[in-house]
């Protein structure tokens, strides 16, 4: 049997196939969530909330952006599209529409990466105006040593995309692991010797460890990792598309993150530092209820949309509505009423102390809020994706920002860095019922249309 009749005779219905790649994406996703909390830990206890994890922050700030933007864009574009063609026209269309957008990333970022080493200098200043002239000139240090981890990440990141298309879900979820724990390597080896500049170096050498074992087992998987440009590939302007929209999409949500976190350095020193202590601990749930849903379902949309199966369709939405929406009751009950202690157990150990404690348990109960209701809304997300109305996504993202801006506003000023949180919050549950709606609409019409075929 070849690689399409492979792919259009799965032997076992979606929702067993997501429950599986589910099941494998928890497993490896607690281990390396377990591990990035550890790294938060230790941290904490080696540099608290200093400056010097301040001026690391800040320096990581854009690298994440451009990840998050470009890269994490280029494989949600890619997937649906890779999908129909693998399926439709074999397996050498889709090598080769895969080594087409692979090379135009790896171009894109590092044309970037480039330009933000020339331009870091006088930027960070714009990003953090209230720092002192000692801790940008940290973070600009840090940050020209961590920004090649944005081509590192985005050639790990498309290489994971494909991989999941393949059914291979847990060695991409794990091999996250390897930046975290070279951090953690960092900080405890080196980190008092030679500071906070040891964790920005241990940075590096995880994306690049990641990046490389993420390529070797695309190889293993017969698919060629290749730099190669071929004119009059099907779908590569599809791909191209869809890749403008869903940065276009990108730009606008993760603005969001640079606006709290610009935001928050109006605020008394270490409250950034406080607002990604909390960050991190909510993203524990997060990540690994709607990162799993989101990878593990997203191949099974993309399968059953270009084989125009839309009450399989409907179905898989249902059924992980309701089984993402009870998951996440527990987690989000657990951080509102026990967010002290939690906060106490996870951080207060060398220079984090008991008054640190008290900012940061607030800021936890209010970002709390928003886990049902993003967990949820991944389901309808990667659906929409999948049928390639990444324009929705946009709308989407846009009147989130202008939400985003007018509650921290507001919020800020009652509740400082909480408000903040809380502002995420409830844009959160916005996209929630902004997603839903438009998901089964679209939905409706594709049925509609089937029947009158």
């Amino acid at each position: 049997m070849d690689e399409r009749e492979r792919l259009m005779n799965k032997d076992r219905p979606a929702f067993a196939g997501i429950l599986r790649a589910s099941i494998h994406l928890s497993i490896a996703g607690l281990l390396v969530k377990s591990i990035a909390l550890g790294k938060e830990f230790v941290l904490a206890a080696v540099f608290g909330r200093s400056d010097a994890m301040d001026a690391y922050l800040l320096a990581f700030l854009l690298p994440n952006l451009i990840i998050n933007l470009i890269a994490e864009s280029m494989n949600q574009a890619l997937l649906p599209t890779y999908v129909r063609v693998r399926i439709q026209e074999g397996k050498e269309a889709a090598q080769k529409l895969f080594a087409n957008a692979t090379l135009a990333l790896v171009a894109l970022l590092s044309l970037i990466t480039v330009m933000l080493i020339v331009g870091l200098h006088p930027l960070l200043p714009l990003l953090a105006p209230h720092f002192s002239t000692v801790k940008l000139q940290t973070a600009t240090q840090l940050g020209l040593v961590m920004l090649p981890v944005i081509v590192f990440i985005g050639i790990a990141s498309n290489s994971a995309a494909v991989l999941n298309t393949l059914d291979r879900f847990a060695w991409p979820s794990l091999a996250q692991a390897f930046i975290p724990v070279s951090i953690v390597v960092g900080a405890l080896i080196f980190g008092h010797e030679f500071g906070i500049q040891a964790v920005a170096i241990a940075t590096l050498a995880g994306a690049s460890i990641y990046a490389v074992s993420m390529v070797l087992h695309l190889q293993l998987q017969g698919v060629k990792f290749q730099l190669r440009w071929t004119s009059g590939v099907s779908g590569t302007v599809e791909v191209f598309r869809q890749y403008v929209q869903v940065m276009l999409s990108a730009l606008v949500a993760n603005a969001g993150l640079l606006v709290d976190q610009t935001m928050t350095m109006l605020l008394p020193a270490g409250s950034l530092s406080a607002l990604v202590y909390a960050g991190r601990v909510v993203s524990v749930p997060m990540a690994m209820l709607a990162g799993v849903i989101s990878t593990a379902i997203t191949p099974y949309f993309s399968r059953l949309i270009a084989q125009r199966d839309w009450q399989a369709c409907r179905k898989t939405m249902r059924q992980w509505t309701w089984l993402m929406a009870a998951a996440s009751l527990l987690p989000t009950a657990v951080f509102i009423l026990f967010a002290k202690p939690i906060i106490r157990i996870a951080f207060e150990h060398g220079a984090f102390n008991a008054a640190d404690t008290a900012v940061v348990a607030p800021i936890l109960m209010m970002y709390a809020i928003q886990v049902p209701f993003y967990v949820v809304s991944r389901v309808q997300y990667r659906f929409i994706i999948a049928m390639r109305r990444t324009d929705i996504a946009f709308y989407c993202g846009t009147v989130n920002l202008a939400l985003d801006v007018v509650l921290n506003i507001v919020l800020m000023r009652y509740w400082g860095v909480a408000g903040i949180a809380l502002s995420t919050s409830l844009w959160t549950v916005f996209t929630f019922f902004f997603l839903f709606y438009w998901a089964n609409k679209l939905l409706r019409e594709a049925e509609q249309r089937e029947a009158t075929v």
